[in-house]
């Protein structure tokens, strides 16, 4: 298969889907699988780290097994990692070494800071020693550019994208959450690369709609809507975390449909975003944002934007995970949940709908509160 790229940042183009490996880390044959069904799905890139368990040590084997048997996509692939922020100069030249060698390359293409979430993070990145640890691995020709993934707040992002230090950055950018859009849209202005993280799981759990979402979105399945939303916004390439080789059959279906959305597809988009909003009877938070900072340090817009999606998409299990994971994630995901509103009322005047916010964050809570699931990693 023709394999139809994209240019990345400053370095070499990429694939429209990316074969994310955090989910095929059972065993070697597993990988295989995935790996090889990658290039069958016109994928060329590759994305790992160290903190997806063994899936670096797994991927080095079969990617030298693959090479041996002549299995590779047109041009090689293009492979990105990523390391944690905090570690000192010496620990940062090691765990670089470390990763090289359980991919077995001599260079990686693109080096990522895997979750530069909070302030001291890009402090870190760039004017403490993670400023160090990348130019040493640039003088030492170990990778080619470096980028960062995120899960922090928009202005850390948008700090991180104005210091011109990167070259590429993975974010969550969902249908269901279009907050960084804009961000994205501005990267791509500025010459990086932007990666989407995970927009079917991510994104909503599109791999497993509810009915409801399936009978907005007909006769289009919800993921391939939702895949098709963001590369008619020129997302350079999307995640996808596979497990089989099913699991990159859309992928496959839409390697080469990157262009602007059709009729249909506008219409059908239009119809969720109608149904929602009709299911939340006049409650839907917009996302403004206008009703922070909250006294408790509650994030609204972020827990409202569960709610919106429980009850207007009828994504709960989605939904239920998210919030049961606040406060035991680190800063990978809010710390506060609905609970924490005393009912100040400070929020009511700042709603531009009027909205009874903290009758809506009690609700909210019971609503989705649960035992908390396990992330995948971490």
């Amino acid at each position: 298969m023709k394999i139809n790229t994209k240019n990345f940042g400053k370095g070499r183009a990429v694939s429209t889907f990316t074969l994310g490996t955090m989910r095929a880390v059972e065993s070697s044959s597993q990988m295989y699988e995935v790996v090889k069904s990658a290039i069958a799905a016109g994928i060329n890139h590759i994305e790992t780290a160290p903190s997806y368990g063994p899936a670096e040590t797994l991927l080095g084997k079969v990617l030298k097994k693959l090479q041996q048997e002549d299995l590779i996509p047109s041009g090689g692939w293009v492979i990105t990692s990523k390391f944690l922020p905090g570690v000192d100069l010496a620990t940062g030249k090691s765990q670089i070494k470390e990763l090289l060698n359980r991919l077995g390359l001599k260079k990686i293409d693109n080096l990522a800071i895997h979750g530069l979430n909070l302030p001291e993070h890009l402090e870190w990145a760039t004017i403490g020693a993670g400023a160090e640890i990348l130019r040493w691995a640039k003088n030492k020709n170990l990778i080619n550019q470096v980028g960062f993934s995120s899960h922090g707040a928009i202005p850390l992002i948008q700090d991180a994208i104005n210091t011109e230090n990167f070259d590429f950055c993975s974010l969550h950018l969902h249908l269901f959450d279009q907050a960084r859009i804009p961000l994205a849209l501005y990267a791509l202005e500025l010459g990086m690369g932007v990666m989407a993280i995970s927009p079917a799981d991510k994104g909503g759990h599109l791999h497993s709609p509810s009915k409801t979402l399936i009978n907005d979105c007909y006769p289009i399945q919800p993921l391939e809507i939702a895949y098709r939303f963001l590369l008619s916004k020129g997302i350079n390439t999307l995640t996808v975390g596979a497990t089989k080789s099913s699991d990159l059959e859309l992928a496959k279906k839409l390697i080469n449909q990157n262009g602007p959305l059709n009729e249909n597809e506008k219409r059908i988009i239009e119809n969720i975003q109608k149904n929602s909003a009709q299911r939340l009877e006049g409650t839907n938070c917009g996302q403004c944002k206008q009703c922070l900072p909250c006294p408790q340090a509650v994030p609204i817009p972020d827990l409202l934007r569960l709610r919106n999606l429980a009850i207007g998409h009828d994504l709960i299990g989605f939904a239920r995970e998210r919030y049961n994971l606040i406060g035991k994630a680190g800063h990978w995901w809010e710390s506060i949940d609905a609970s924490r509103c005393l009912n100040c009322g400070d929020c009511l005047p700042k709603c531009p709908n009027n909205l009874d916010i903290p009758l809506l964050l009690s609700e909210t809570h019971k609503l989705l509160v649960d035992k908390p699931k396990r992330r995948l990693w971490g």
